[in-house]
């Protein structure tokens, strides 16, 4: 492996974190009701660094943007340096950090607009999906840049992973809806949007049997899927605390922000963790050195 392809692929870990805790800050932000904390965008009451404002509610915010300001930063130079170096890299790696780059910008200006428009569900929604999909890019990313195979995983391994990778995407997203549009809240309350937590309860269980079903059959396959199990009990740890996060914050009536905010980080987890299984192949067999025979006549040809 190349210098210059270990250090991207450093970088694209680093960012799998930073954009994993992007998402868990922007679920704190919402928890808290800080998602206009900061009325201006992007400075924050004009400022790069608030100081008469700052309070709990207003660092959230600001150390969102923040999060969000390097993660873009640190996604321009990896497009920059794929692009400079590309006939060193893989003839993938620019389309997809140039990709990346877009997404990032994209994700800038849905931030602005849950500040302009003052947080409309679909956009926040959408902001939420955005960061999820750059997770699940720079975990299958760094999968690759640090672990290149040149043997293709099994193709049900290929298909569970990615069924089980967009189910827990599908279940991220209604999650989402149901919070962005405060439907818990409404309907312990009121009795209002009732249909949405129920909808998210319903559809969980599925969603952890097919993650469940993807690790036992991957410890039954034997061989490298068997080999995995660090990575597939880290799949059924995650979904078993989901489980137990979901059930927990709807008996204490959502009113415990920390219990919400973990929730929202394993499903983040998940999601990398996810991709990460999804692109990861068995290593490559080096090929067996060929013995080289030498007959008497070529040996004398090269002495004399």
């Amino acid at each position: 492996m190349s210098t210059l392809r270990r250090r991207l692929g450093l970088l694209s870990a680093h960012l799998v974190v930073a954009v994993i805790a992007l998402v868990v800050i922007g679920g704190a932000t919402r928890v808290m009701e800080a998602g206009l904390a900061c009325p201006d965008w992007p400075l924050c009451f004009g400022s790069f660094l608030p100081g008469r404002q700052m309070n709990v509610q207003v660092f959230l915010e600001w150390f969102h943007r923040l999060d969000a300001f390097v993660v873009g930063v640190a996604l321009v130079v990896m497009a920059v340096t794929t692009m400079v170096r590309r006939r060193q890299l893989p003839s993938w790696l620019p389309w997809l950090a140039a990709g990346l780059m877009i997404l990032v910008a994209m994700q800038g200006g849905l931030g602005a607009l849950t500040v302009t428009h003052l947080l409309p569900s679909d956009v926040v929604t959408a902001h939420l999906a955005l960061a999820l999909t750059l997770v699940a890019l720079l975990s299958g990313l760094t999968q690759r840049l640090l672990h290149p195979a040149a043997v293709a995983a099994p193709l049900w391994w290929r298909i569970s992973a990615l069924l089980g990778l967009l189910s827990v995407f599908s279940q991220c997203l209604l999650g989402g809806r149901l919070a962005t549009s405060w439907a818990g809240q409404r309907c312990l309350a009121g009795g209002e949007a009732c249909h949405l937590v129920l909808s998210h309860r319903v559809t969980a269980m599925p969603v952890a049997v097919v993650l469940l079903v993807f690790a036992g059959a991957a410890l039954l396959a034997g061989g490298w899927a068997r080999r995995q199990w660090p990575w597939l009990a880290g799949v059924v740890l995650l979904v078993l605390t989901q489980v137990a996060l979901g059930v927990l914050t709807l008996r204490l009536g959502l009113s415990q922000p920390a219990v919400t905010v973990a929730h929202q980080l394993v499903a983040a987890l998940l999601i990398a963790l996810m991709a990460a299984l999804l692109v990861r192949s068995p290593a490559g067999r080096p090929s067996p050195s060929l013995s080289v025979v030498l007959d008497d006549t070529s040996l004398e040809a090269c002495h004399g």
